[in-house]
């Protein structure tokens, strides 16, 4: 599961972008208990939504023609700008090219083979999120996609990450750690995109802890979200569920298997 240990690779940012900064900040407050604290107004009503005090995500005001709603990972990077050129070698794209976020860090946005959105963030003041494996925090993040093989050299080459299978009820699930951390480190996972018929498209999800998934299905349900898969027992992970937002931004809850916490 992931900690707020950021080594290079791991998780350590996250942040959904939707045309209703303040119909987002009601869903997930209603759901998760997060408050919405916009940055300074240079930053166009972007923000910070906090538990307690301490920041879980990012909240990003999107227009028309800027893409769907969707909820983007961001990778831990020594040098952004390192890591951007990375991307370029393998096969990917950049979207938003490294920009300092004054006495924070530097983000940028890329694209993997197959034009899946990812974020690296190279660490200032900020490393990353206060929060990370708890309740109401990011607590795992997954690919879907078309081509593992084809992504785990992606993100290999650009991240370092590594990859291995473990054995689950009926196959194998590839699980993804830091270059070097081993099991001890493993923060998520690829899918691939095969007989699910709601997950469609390649893309990242996350994934938030909860201590209750089957109230937070109905919680979702009540505030105007989807469920794209209802809650379900996953024997060594926990009980999770595949959501989305009232605008169609994709994320999932989990209650960790306690063998997992």
């Amino acid at each position: 599961m992931l900690t707020t240990r950021f080594v290079t690779g791991a998780p350590n940012w996250t942040d959904v972008s939707t045309p209703d900064l303040d119909g987002a900040a009601a869903f997930y407050g209603g759901l998760f208990g997060w408050r919405f604290h916009p940055a300074d107004p240079g930053a166009g009503g972007d923000g910070v939504f906090r538990l307690d005090g301490a920041a879980v995500a990012g909240g990003t005001r999107v227009g028309p023609g800027q893409g769907p709603p969707s909820w983007t990972v961001y990778f831990a990077s020594p040098d952004a700008e390192e890591s951007a050129k990375a991307a370029q070698r393998a096969r990917g794209r950049v979207l938003v090219r490294p920009t300092a976020v004054p006495d924070q860090g530097v983000r940028a946005v890329l694209a993997d083979r197959a034009g899946v959105p990812y974020g690296v963030w190279q660490p200032g003041r900020r490393a990353g999120l206060d929060r990370a494996g708890e309740p109401g925090a990011l607590s795992w993040v997954e690919l879907w996609t078309a081509d593992i093989a084809a992504a785990a050299a992606h993100y290999h080459a650009v991240l370092g990450l590594e990859t291995s299978a473990a054995a689950f009820p009926g196959g194998a699930y590839t699980c993804v750690n830091p270059e070097g951390a081993g099991e001890d480190g493993v923060f998520g996972g690829m899918v691939p995109l095969t007989g699910d018929p709601a997950e469609t498209d390649a893309h990242w999800l996350p994934y938030f802890a909860v201590t209750d998934t089957d109230a937070a299905v109905t919680r979702a349900r009540e505030l105007g979200g989807a469920v794209h898969f209802p809650a379900t027992d996953v024997p060594g992970a926990g009980r999770l569920a595949r959501l989305a937002d009232p605008y169609g931004a994709r994320f999932a809850v989990l209650r960790p298997d306690p063998a997992e916490r």
